[in-house]
């Protein structure tokens, strides 16, 4: 089960990883052409913000979901390195015991929100707008996967 986890997780994160890529030299690229088009050309892309905006929430949601699974998320740890050992080990199973927890919150939470905001398009790019805020149930799975193998890694003594 474990494995499936590993193999799972780590084929997801590294597919993210390239979305986010692209998503942010697409962005970068697009407010780039946008303030071109502004201030050079005297002619705004309409569709332009609107379009970075949504590509910035899917950065960060998805961002943050790299970032936890890389270990990279902040932390303070001016308490938990004071602790013993075991300590820390139950610590940590607590803090992805969290994770899964708001993972849950984000999955449930996010698919309300999105079925309730189902018939509503976005006014710029005439896309409905629970295709944009689908990225927080998506990232709700993803944390409580990573969280999960974070969670049989530390309870089976491996490093998360």
């Amino acid at each position: 089960m474990l494995q499936f986890f590993e193999k799972f997780s780590n084929s997801a994160n590294r597919f993210i990883e390239y979305l986010l890529f692209g998503l942010g030299l697409s962005m970068a690229l697009l407010v780039a052409v946008q303030v071109f088009c502004r201030y050079i050309l005297n002619s705004s892309l309409f569709w332009s913000e609107e379009l970075a905006r949504y590509m910035l929430v899917w950065l960060s949601f998805l961002g943050a979901n790299v970032a936890y699974y890389r270990n990279l998320h902040p932390g303070v740890d001016t308490i938990t390195s004071r602790l013993s050992a075991s300590k820390q080990r139950i610590s940590r199973v607590l803090v992805h015991i969290i994770t899964m927890a708001l993972g849950l919150v984000m999955l449930v939470s996010g698919t309300q929100f999105a079925w309730f905001i189902r018939a509503q398009i976005s006014p710029a790019l005439s896309i409905p707008k629970w295709i944009i805020l689908s990225v927080i149930p998506i990232s709700g799975v993803l944390f409580f996967v990573y969280a999960l193998l974070f969670f049989l890694k530390t309870i089976q003594h491996k490093s998360p």
